[in-house]
Order: structure tokens, then C-alpha cells, then sequence
């Protein structure tokens, strides 16, 4: 058992190279004098062992999302993506969109005729690596690889929504031969993340719910995305990684298949689902990680007594992570180490009365 917390934990002994995703840029972070490694801690907590602190995976991981992605640079910058897809993006969301008026398929039963899925051994990714990553991928540091358009997202990119809704009832059968090929395809793409970037993580998005509900019932997740998520959460686990679904929307109906998948993590959307109410329920056997964003307008003492709630409703479980962001630039207390103190000695507590 690790002493309790002393402030030389949080003496900065060196710094961090963080490769940009979603756009952002590199940036370098600090290295503390922490008592156990950031990935042996991040670890603990995927592996439903008690952590020594809440992971703040902005510091404590490295994030891998290589632009030669067609379909990563593409989602961050615009341009078009591995399918084909054109995105633009748009500067007051910081983000990409399907170009208004694209339509990549004329139907979805016509995925053979139309669609060529990308070879993935024409991209040089060792280049990639040796020029962009080796060097910055700390070994002390759990590693996890962003994979964006997950099955249901791709089935809207390539044609609609509307039509996308009347797919998942008119052509199950369509979808599922599909589903079966773009699954195959992703799991080549596993194998890259693993051999070619050392990956410990997938961090695999597919949304699937509005601010209020999931897009569809829980019955047709079974029949057309249960199977298939199987298949790759297997693929991973069986290549040495876990495996996170970002997935947001209010879709806390799902929880269950997305246990039963075996994804080790779930990273959803804070303001659309209770997620106190879902780590109390199903914590136990699915950690959470968040984007946790602490708002600009939000005064010194709120922050940090925000962080100490969260740390509270969630963190204290040690099935809990986050990407923590402050978008206050000139505030006067740091709150990763904020929140580092606060779960350390809270997360000690918690071990000492189990």
C-alpha cells in the first residue's frame, strides 16, 4: 500500500511530448514525482483494482491519432476521408461536418458496387511513427489509439440518417453483411494501433443517442451492433488491449450490451446521461472516462469544488478517468493537481474502508 499523500508527489521532475489529437495541437505536459507510474495507475482502474488517484489522461496517457488517417484528418480538419466522404469544418465548433449534400452511396445495398475500402498496407506507418511518435510515446504512460466513425456513424456518413433509421429496419440483413466486412477492415486496423504504435488502448467512437435518448431501441442494438462490437472488443483483447467506446447521447439503456460486448470502459457524454447513477449500477463491471470540462465563466472556488463533487460521486469507485480541461486560461490554482491531491487522498480512504 502506497504511503499517504505527501506535496512532494506533485514536485515536477521533468515533462511530457503530447501528439495533438481532434485537432489540437502538440503541447508538452509535466512530469510529476508521482508514487507509482501514470500507467500503472491508469491500469489499476481499467483493471477494476483500486487506483492510487483519479487518471487525468490529458497528463497521464499518451493519445495516438495519426493524421496519415484519412479519416482523422479529415474529422479534425475537413477534406475527405478514407470512404471518400467530404467534411468541412466549422471554426465555432471547432470540429468537422459531412459537407452538405454528400452522399457517398446511393443506397445501402449497393455497398459492393460502390464502396472500395482502403488498403491499409499502401500507408508507410512505420514512417509515421519514427517521424512523428517514437521518442514521445513515454513508456510510463498507458498509450491509447482514437479510432473515429464507428459502424452506425459510417452507415450515416456514406448515405443519411433519415435513410440510416429505415436501414437498421428494412435491411438488417444489408447491414449485418456490411457490418461483417467494415468489422474485418477495423480489425486491421487494430493490428497497426498494436504492432506498429505499441498501443495499451482503442478509444472507438460510435454515437449513438440524442440529448434525451438513444437513436434507436435496445433490440436493435442486439440484433445488428451487439455481434459485431463482440467481434472487435474479442479482436483487441486478444491483441493485449483494452478497449474504450466513446459513445454520446443519453444511451444508458445500452449499458448492459455494452457490458456484455466486454468493452472494459465507456466514455460518454456528461451532460446527457446521470453518471453517478451509472457507476453505482454498472461500475463494477465498466469503468468510465470523460471528457471533463471545467467551463471559463466558472470562478476559482467552484472549480475546485467542482472537482472534489466529481471526485466524490465518481472517482472514489477507482473505475473512474478523465481528459481533464480547463478553458480558463489565467486561473489562479492548477486544477490537475487539484485534482490529483483531492483522489489521492480520497481514493486512499476509500481503499483503507473496503
Amino acid at each position: 500500500m502506497a504511503a499517504v499523500f505527501n506535496e512532494d508527489e506533485l514536485k515536477v521532475i521533468g515533462q511530457y511530448s503530447m501528439p495533438g489529437i481532434y485537432g489540437a495541437p502538440d503541447c508538452n505536459v509535466p512530469r510529476y514525482n508521482y508514487p507509482i507510474t501514470p500507467k500503472e495507475n491508469m491500469l489499476r482502474m481499467l483493471r477494476g483494482e483500486m487506483p492510487l488517484w483519479v487518471p487525468n489522461q490529458t497528463i497521464d496517457n499518451n493519445a495516438i491519432q495519426p493524421t496519415v488517417m484519412l479519416d482523422a484528418a479529415a474529422r479534425n480538419f475537413g477534406g475527405t476521408d478514407w470512404f471518400g466522404i467530404e467534411w468541412v469544418f466549422e471554426p465555432l465548433t471547432k470540429a468537422a461536418m459531412v459537407k452538405p449534400g454528400t452522399r457517398r452511396l446511393s443506397d445501402i445495398t449497393n455497398w459492393k458496387e460502390e464502396l472500395v475500402f482502403p488498403d491499409l498496407s499502401e500507408i508507410d506507418w512505420q514512417k509515421d511513427y519514427e517521424e512523428n511518435y517514437k521518442g514521445r510515446i513515454a513508456k510510463d504512460r498507458l498509450s491509447y489509439f482514437v479510432i473515429v466513425n464507428g459502424l452506425f456513424e459510417r452507415t450515416a456518413d456514406l448515405t443519411s440518417f433519415e435513410d440510416t433509421f429505415c436501414y437498421l429496419l428494412e435491411e438488417p440483413e444489408t447491414l449485418t453483411e456490411f457490418y461483417d466486412r467494415l468489422v474485418e477492415w477495423l480489425i486491421g486496423l487494430f493490428k497497426i494501433a498494436k504492432d506498429v504504435y505499441h498501443t495499451d488502448m482503442i478509444l472507438f467512437h460510435d454515437d449513438m443517442g440524442t440529448q434525451i435518448s438513444t437513436f434507436f431501441s435496445p433490440a436493435i442494438f442486439r440484433e445488428l451492433f451487439l455481434p459485431q462490437y463482440t467481434k472487435l472488443v474479442q479482436a483487441a483483447h486478444d491483441m493485449g488491449m483494452f478497449i474504450c467506446f466513446h459513445s454520446c447521447g443519453c444511451i444508458g439503456t445500452l449499458m448492459p450490451q455494452i457490458i456484455e460486448a466486454g468493452f472494459d470502459a465507456w466514455e460518454g457524454q456528461d451532460s446527457a446521461n446521470d453518471k453517478k447513477a451509472i457507476i453505482e449500477e454498472y461500475g463494477k463491471d465498466l469503468a468510465q472516462c470523460t471528457l471533463y470540462i471545467i467551463p471559463e465563466d466558472m470562478s476559482d472556488e467552484d472549480a475546485i469544488a467542482h472537482i472534489h463533487k466529481t471526485v466524490d460521486d465518481l472517482g472514489v469507485t477507482g473505475r473512474f478517468a478523465c481528459r481533464l480541461r480547463d478553458n480558463k486560461t489565467d486561473r489562479a490554482v492548477n486544477l490537475a493537481e487539484e485534482l490529483y491531491r483531492y483522489s489521492r487522498i480520497r481514493l486512499a480512504e476509500a481503499a483503507k474502508n473496503k
